[in-house]
């Protein structure tokens, strides 16, 4: 015969206080007084026969046992949460996307449709954050960012290297006579000679020090931004191909250069708060997602055939 549980009020209590690691917070949440959420916890206590707390002078710690239930617990109760939202429909049916402008203008907005085509019942809207900005990680349900990474704890799915080459307009390369050589490129404008994978570029290339001064400093901050100047034909920009597939296999831009090289320390990520793990509309997101960046082929970066926990 299976054991009965502690009483319910308990183990909410235990739950709340165990994430803010404090009776007042979790007084706060629960709408009880700090003492009525210290009875809760004894009598706990009491029925479980060991302390899952140690208290301290002006905090308190989980104890060895009570950080192992306090884990099955709080994943319990957030399970609670998931179900009893989904049920009610409050959020579960809209699926809010924030966004870098490279990845929601070069990738999403091409191929948002067919994700609602196959999830007609969720509503998405994306949320785009401007070159200079950072993304707001608690404002939506799920992130991607670049250069900014999530908060610590968020689940995190790698989509896309930081992978760059210069591309260029057809005419523009023609109207030299064609690009060969590393000096051919340095007859053209450079858009935002100050980017720094500019320099990281030529110096693989045997160029560790190209002179970049004469074209205007500029910083678009966006690829999708620094592309249309190069599809416009004013000049060469340092672009990771992937987001140009569609300008590359066109011919509306060229690859003058085999190198392309790896940022190693930046990506596109996906990510999102862990409360949120268990959420069957990210869930579908993220697998699709991943099948889009497989069906291109696309060498995914460590980590994305599955989300980490």
């Amino acid at each position: 015969m299976a054991q009965s549980l502690p009483p319910l009020p308990a183990i909410r209590a235990f739950e709340a206080v165990s994430r803010h690691l404090s009776f007042t917070k979790a007084g706060e949440e629960l709408g009880m007084t700090q003492a009525a959420v210290s009875y809760q916890i004894k009598l706990l206590e009491e029925k479980l026969g060991f302390a899952v707390f140690e208290r301290k002078p002006r905090k308190i710690e989980l104890t060895a046992k009570g950080a192992q239930l306090a884990e099955g617990v709080v994943d319990g109760f957030e399970r609670l949460r998931t179900a009893f939202e989904d049920v009610r429909g409050t959020h579960a049916n809209e699926l809010v996307i924030n966004s870098n402008t490279t990845f929601a203008m070069n990738w999403l907005g091409s191929r948002l449709f067919e994700f609602q085509m196959q999830n007609p019942d969720l509503a998405v809207r994306i949320v785009p954050y401007g070159p200079w900005e950072k993304p707001t990680f608690d404002c939506a349900d799920v992130t991607i960012s670049a250069c900014f990474p999530p908060p610590e704890g968020s689940v995190t799915l790698p989509l896309v290297k930081a992978e760059f080459t210069p591309l260029v307009a057809p005419e523009l390369a023609a109207s030299i006579g064609g690009i060969h050589t590393l000096e051919d490129l340095l007859k053209i404008p450079i858009i935002d000679p100050g980017d720094p994978w500019w320099l990281m570029w030529f110096a693989a290339a045997g160029m560790p020090d190209p002179d970049l001064s004469r074209w205007p400093e500029s910083r678009m901050g966006s690829q999708a931004l620094e592309a249309n100047r190069a599809l416009a034909g004013q000049g060469a920009a340092i672009l990771t191909p992937y987001f140009c597939r569609d300008a590359l296999q066109s011919g509306r831009l060229i690859q003058p250069f085999e190198l392309v090289c790896e940022h190693p320390n930046e990506s596109w990520l996906l990510s999102y708060p862990p409360q949120n793990k268990n959420s069957r509309k990210i869930r579908l997101f993220c697998d699709w997602v991943v099948a889009e960046l497989k069906k291109d082929g696309l060498a995914l970066p460590a980590g994305s055939d599955g989300l980490a926990a």
